[in-house]
């Protein structure tokens, strides 16, 4: 457990930084996880943060790789529902930093 400021405020985060309570999100908390991570956010990772929290309401869980690329593919289309698209704007585990800055649990089956 550990805490993150955000504009003053303190939020409290799992062991991998992790929001502890989904209420806590807000795009200064998005921006503040993001620069953490060394991303920088554009309009392309605002469009799928907003696709992950489509899902997450819909569904209640964050969704793995696999699943994202068809859910984003389905939603934008082939250019950028691919994982090479995926992994520019969120190197490493696309699903679980895209889950982490959306402000989502972790992906259960993400290692």
């Amino acid at each position: 457990m550990g805490i993150m400021l955000v504009d003053g405020q303190s939020i409290p985060v799992d062991k991998e930084g992790y929001l502890q309570d989904l209420t806590h999100w807000s795009a200064s908390v998005a921006e503040t996880i993001a620069r953490s991570e060394g991303i920088q956010l554009t309009e392309g990772h605002w469009e799928i943060i907003e696709l992950l929290q489509q899902f997450h309401s819909e569904f209640e869980h964050s969704p793995a790789m696999r699943i994202l690329v068809k859910y984003v593919k389905q939603k934008l289309g082939e250019d950028k529902g691919n994982s090479i698209y995926l992994m520019h704007l969120f190197p490493g585990s696309p699903a679980k930093l895209a889950a982490k800055v959306a402000g989502l649990p972790r992906p259960t089956n993400c290692l």
